[in-house]
């Protein structure tokens, strides 16, 4: 509860920072200063806003799973696991792709 409350509160610092901000560029635009930085309140609270949030997500996050081969090997049995080798393939299909070697009667030898 408290990080989803932390996670709204960081999100209305940041949408108040990005409110102040047009709010201050409209004022420097009618005054016709358009060359001038942000005050230092408004970054700040920008800073603020976003480390709030970072915070807050990270506090929400559900834990994390293992992903190790052991963990997953306490969910299952090893009668579920398929025990054939995978990468072995021991059927040659060289002869399908290279051409054959002759030899010197002009006949292919085997």
């Amino acid at each position: 509860m408290i990080p989803r409350l932390l996670l709204i509160v960081a999100g209305l610092i940041t949408f108040h920072a990005a409110y102040s901000t047009y709010e201050y560029v409209s004022h420097l635009k009618a005054l016709g200063k358009t060359d001038s930085a942000l005050p230092t309140d408004i970054i700040v609270e920008t800073i603020v806003g976003m480390l709030l949030g970072i915070v807050a997500a990270s506090l929400n996050a559900p834990p994390l799973k293992e992903i190790t081969w052991a963990s997953e090997m306490r969910k299952r049995t090893i009668d579920e696991m398929d025990s054939r080798m995978s990468l072995g393939n021991f059927v040659p299909r060289g002869r399908n792709f290279l051409p054959q070697p002759k030899d010197v009667s002009g006949q292919v030898s085997r």
